[in-house]
């Protein structure tokens, strides 16, 4: 069995990278709320985007070259293609774009919280993992085994894992 200096060292270590990764934390709640409205019209502003593309693009490499979520045609013309988010002008090659978006600071968060490991944010994410699972485990070990705080502890965790596997369960 571990002894109280160990255990009094897991405390220090819990409170040190709590205290450091509550900014952390803070963002990426403020992020994880926003993704939860991304569908909807909340906090987006409409702006416009300007591309140069190749000019006579055609329907179909139009709608790939773009990658616009939705895409879809509503006209066609000589000149041009209207879509259901802008315009491509078949002469210049050059598209406007009107869409919906947060502006750049909230953009960023929600980038955050969407990193693959083809973003450089990846190792953010990676790091705010692995130190949530020290968070789990130091939990456990921040008291002595025999105590009532752990034992309570652990009835407690068991209670939150449960509540999570319901809520996944009957929520998708």
């Amino acid at each position: 069995m571990a002894s109280p200096k160990f255990h009094n060292s897991i405390r220090k270590y819990h409170r040190w990278l709590g205290f450091f990764l509550a900014g952390i934390m803070a963002i990426y709640a403020i992020s994880g709320i926003l993704l939860i409205f991304r569908p909807t019209e909340f906090l987006k502003f409409p702006q416009t985007e300007i591309r140069q593309l190749e000019p006579g693009l055609q329907l179909k490499s139009l709608g790939e070259t773009l990658r616009v979520k939705n895409f879809e045609v509503e006209s066609e013309s000589n000149s041009v293609i209207i879509f259901n988010s802008g315009q491509y002008d078949k002469n210049t090659g050059e598209v406007i774009i009107n869409k919906l978006d947060y502006p750049k600071p909230l953009a960023k968060l929600v980038k955050l919280h969407k990193a693959t490991n083809n973003s450089p944010l990846f190792i953010l994410n990676i790091s705010f993992g692995i130190a949530l699972l020290f968070f789990v485990v130091s939990a456990f070990l921040m008291f002595m085994p025999k105590l009532p705080f752990f034992k309570n502890g652990i009835k407690i965790s068991l209670v939150g894992a449960l509540f999570a596997l319901v809520v996944v369960i009957l929520g998708s």
